[in-house]
């Protein structure tokens, strides 16, 4: 691994609205009766030095988990990259890797595997393979702590897509071949009928 763990702080973005949840707070919707930002703490945490969350609601909640908790920099619920950026803000180390609250099974070796990949560009994004089609995880991404000025002037220009920050930069790849493994949970029936499949 070219990237020591301890040079990588893991950022859980758990800021969204929830809309397709109804407006819950995602993160703290129970799963094998955990909230699902503690199975990705779980997970993340042995991959890195330090694990933060972004989170727009319940913060005090989180912190009783243990978890240090940053709010968005940027108003009104800006989206993924408004969590990535107060991610970078707070970040304290050379790297800083992100994962969505809402996919439990992501890959163990994850930040491993990001960190093997990453280029000159200082930025690198999980894509999954499916037959011959490669698509973005764009949640799923390992950069510089150096790229926040230039993510805080993206935001700034009206730019909210994750993918087109990375690729902008001429990010680099990870390709990974089980893509059952990035499942997330859009609905709070996609969730009930998870917990259902795996009892």
């Amino acid at each position: 691994m070219p990237i020591d763990k301890t040079d990588i702080t893991g950022l859980i973005l758990a800021g969204g609205r929830g809309s397709r949840m109804g407006g819950v707070d995602k993160g703290l919707q129970l799963f094998r009766g955990m909230p699902l930002v503690q199975h990705a703490f779980t997970r993340l945490a042995p991959q890195v030095g330090l694990v933060m969350v972004n989170a727009n609601r319940n913060l005090e909640v989180y912190r009783t988990m243990g978890m240090e908790v940053y709010r968005d920099e940027v108003p009104d619920f800006a989206g993924p990259l408004a969590g990535v950026l107060a991610g970078l803000s707070h970040c304290t180390t050379p790297y800083l890797v992100t994962v969505p609250c809402d996919t439990p099974h992501f890959p163990h070796d994850l930040v491993e595997r990001l960190a093997g990949g990453i280029i000159d560009a200082g930025i690198v994004t999980a894509y999954t393979r499916e037959g011959d089609e490669l698509s973005p995880q764009p949640v799923f991404c390992l950069m510089k702590a150096s790229l926040r000025d230039n993510l805080r002037a993206f935001i700034d220009r009206g730019q909210r897509k994750t993918g087109l920050w990375a690729r902008e930069l001429g990010g680099g790849q990870v390709i990974f071949d089980d893509a059952a493994a990035f499942t997330n949970f859009n609905t709070l029936t996609e969730l009930t009928g998870a917990e259902q499949t795996h009892q």
